[in-house]
């Protein structure tokens, strides 16, 4: 396997979406949404936002043996991503996802994770080839003690693995010490280190302390001000393209995405990040998860 290798290890969820005017409250019902069904699931939107973007894909997934995981696993080899580990679970249901978007672009979303729970680090030991990825890049969907076992195995074979904190939950010292890159948004960052991130002074703050937990490199991604960059030696903010965001729903994962496709290809720090900053700004612009990943071609810089 070549070393631009990208393995996404994480979740596969089908997303129920309805957009209205505005979220509703707790016990209101409102009238005159619009429905759509799409395939989500921040590990599996990942994949698809690297492989459309040029990467060279694996996806380590668990669906259910029911029509929402055989319609993602078809799904997946349309956009050319190696299906060989996304393993069926014969007991579990697939996962999905329900999501309420408003006027504005802004959602709330609400996961039923099921055989996303079940991809566990006995899974991760049928992976063959995983010491040969490039980058591996996981979120925080499946079990913990996976994601544990995934960055023990990569840090003895000195690999560089990313994780996008979401959604957002402890780290324990084992896992952040010596990780490659981590990728939390202002929400994330403040929840993972007790520092309120509101504009790049907090950003800052906030990569200190990840730094000092021995992670390498730390990019905190600030929606519509662009991502913080800070590692050691420098630190960098990148502006996003002012755009009219229709949905936020997978910004986050097409930057994962995108960027892991860009440190494959050895760009430097500032146009690995403005490429993923792009490519996540195009992506508000259209409803739906994987459906609003752009192509490579959309993306040149």
């Amino acid at each position: 396997m070549s070393k631009k290798q990208i393995f996404v290890i994480g979740s596969s969820n089908t997303d129920m979406v309805v957009k209205s005017a505005k979220l509703p409250l707790p016990g209101e019902t409102i009238l005159g949404g619009t429905f759509l069904m799409n395939a989500g699931g921040k590990g599996a939107n990942q994949a698809v936002a690297a492989a459309r973007l040029g990467g060279d894909v694996t996806l380590v997934a668990k669906v259910g043996n029911d029509i929402f995981g055989k319609q993602s696993i078809e799904g997946f080899k349309k956009e050319g991503i190696y299906t060989g580990y996304v393993f069926v679970d014969e007991e579990a249901p697939s996962g999905t996802a329900l999501i309420m978007v408003n006027e504005e672009g802004e959602n709330c979303i609400v996961v039923a994770p099921g055989a996303n729970n079940r991809l566990l680090p006995a899974d991760i030991e049928r992976v063959s080839g995983l010491g040969d990825a490039g980058i591996i890049l996981m979120q925080l969907e499946i079990p913990v003690e996976t994601i544990r076992a995934v960055v023990k195995k990569a840090k003895a074979g000195h690999q560089q693995v990313v994780i996008n904190p979401a959604p957002a939950q402890p780290l324990d010292d084992e896992i952040l010490e010596g990780l490659f890159l981590i990728t939390p948004n202002e929400t994330e960052a403040a929840l993972l280190t007790g520092i309120r991130v509101e504009d790049e002074q907090g950003a800052a703050q906030a990569a200190h302390y990840f730094l000092g937990k021995g992670v390498q490199n730390v990019i905190i991604t600030l929606g519509k001000q662009g991502a913080y960059f800070k590692n050691e030696e420098m630190e960098l903010k990148i502006a996003a393209p002012v755009v009219k965001a229709l949905d936020t729903t997978a910004a986050g994962d097409t930057f994962s995405g995108a960027l892991t496709v860009a440190l494959t290809e050895k760009k430097d720090w500032a146009a690995a990040i403005e490429f993923a900053v792009k490519a996540a700004s195009i992506s508000v612009t259209r409803m739906g998860a994987q459906a609003s990943v752009p192509f490579r071609k959309e993306v040149a810089l």
